[in-house]
């Protein structure tokens, strides 16, 4: 029986690690965390609608399930050449056969960035978010900013959507509450048209909510720095803030960098449409899925949950066949497409685009209680309690 090493505990390196699992490999899965953090649904946590535990499955309870090994320690160096990882702990893992890199993306850094929260940062960070919260509605008003930002290096590494959610559930929020005239809230982006990823419906659709809701609009500023008070653009002028949510645009991960692996200009592996590594010319044994790899595609492509969860499948798929000396092979490019359910905390907007069409929507009511079905459909699927359904 072969030996995979699976490096990851998100959306793809626990399905690289179940679907491998089912092919009869021996797999081994290494995460920095011990629990696997349900990104799309922690955006009810600062609201209250959500517990941090509603979100996150253990890993051990993961591992019982699906039956690979489970190693809880940092990834510090990755020598593929070698055929060597080796650990934050010291220790190295070197008697693998194949090497799935799910580590995912760090984020790009702006001067003052510790004076925002991110929901899209480290999960603690969502818990951190609602006590900022929770001390304005005791405070009885404020100002609010949020935003997301982007790498001119990869178009893809953009990730808006979360930030959009949070901030139509918290008005929302404080609209029950009856003190959402308090509130100053303004978005902040440094492109023109925030959002025009999701299609030229969409986006119009964006603007008709945002002014419906009386949210400010901040967007084709580049962001020079963040202050305890604020957002400094680089015309120096300031959107104050009492509180500052900020999605830094994804960047290549350190220990990618630093590695001897084939990356884009801002650090994300290079694959061919198969999840596969080429090194020296050649298709090697490494495998990369998720936000740790750089995706080939439109201007419009993004790194979410579900594209990761098609390369965690076409790569137990591939090493299979690989093994069984077959030349079939299954790519991602053909999944290539944005799909989200938009939450905003009283409804939401179903939104789809590929090469083919874009648009919105709407769902008023029942699309926030098929956002929340999601969350349960995806903490039971992934323990295996329930039958996965084909694209989802």
């Amino acid at each position: 029986m072969k030996n995979i090493l699976v490096l990851g505990g998100g959306f793809a390196g626990v399905d690289t690690a179940a679907y491998l699992k089912k092919e009869g490999y021996n797999v081994t899965l290494v995460s920095d965390r011990d629990y696997f953090y349900i990104y799309p649904t922690s955006i009810w946590i600062p609201t209250g609608d959500a517990d941090f535990s509603d979100v996150k499955v253990d890993l051990k309870d993961l591992q019982k399930a699906h039956g690979f090994h489970l190693v809880v320690d940092g990834v510090e160096k990755i020598e593929a050449r070698a055929n060597r990882v080796t650990l934050s702990s010291g220790k190295v893992l070197d008697n693998y056969d194949y090497l799935v890199v799910a580590i995912g993306a760090h984020k790009m850094k702006h001067p003052g960035q510790e004076h925002t929260l991110s929901i899209c940062g480290h999960p603690l960070e969502a818990p951190k978010i609602k006590r900022r919260i929770d001390d304005l509605i005791a405070k009885g008003g404020g100002k609010i900013a949020f935003g997301f930002g982007g790498n001119p290096k990869d178009s893809s590494a953009v990730r808006g959507g979360p930030g959009f959610e949070l901030f139509f559930n918290l008005h929302n929020l404080l609209k029950k509450k009856g003190i959402r005239d308090n509130f100053e809230m303004t978005f902040f982006a440094p492109m023109p048209k925030p959002g025009a990823r999701m299609g030229e419906q969409a986006l119009s659709m964006m603007d008709t909510m945002f002014e419906r809701s009386r949210f400010h609009k901040q967007f084709g500023k580049k962001i020079k720095r963040f202050e305890a008070d604020g957002v400094v653009f680089e015309d120096d002028s300031k959107l104050e803030s009492d509180f500052t949510m900020f999605i830094p645009a994804g960047d290549g991960h350190r220990v990618v960098k630093e590695s001897d692996l084939p990356t884009n200009e801002a650090g994300f592996i290079k694959i061919n449409d198969y999840s596969e590594v080429i090194i020296d010319g050649e298709v090697s044994n490494v495998y990369a899925a998720g936000d740790v790899a750089a995706l080939e595609g439109p201007d419009w492509r993004a790194k979410q949950g579900h594209v990761a969860e098609v390369m965690a499948k076409n790569i137990a798929y591939n090493i299979a066949e690989r093994d069984r000396g077959s030349e079939k092979r299954k790519g991602y490019q053909e999944h290539l497409n944005i799909l989200c359910v938009m939450d905003t905390g009283d409804g939401a907007g179903f939104v789809f685009r590929d090469s083919k069409k874009a648009f919105m929507l709407p769902m008023p009511f029942v699309g926030h209680w098929m956002k929340k079905g999601w969350g349960w459909y995806c903490r039971n699927t992934k323990l295996g309690r329930i039958p996965r359904i084909p694209g989802m």
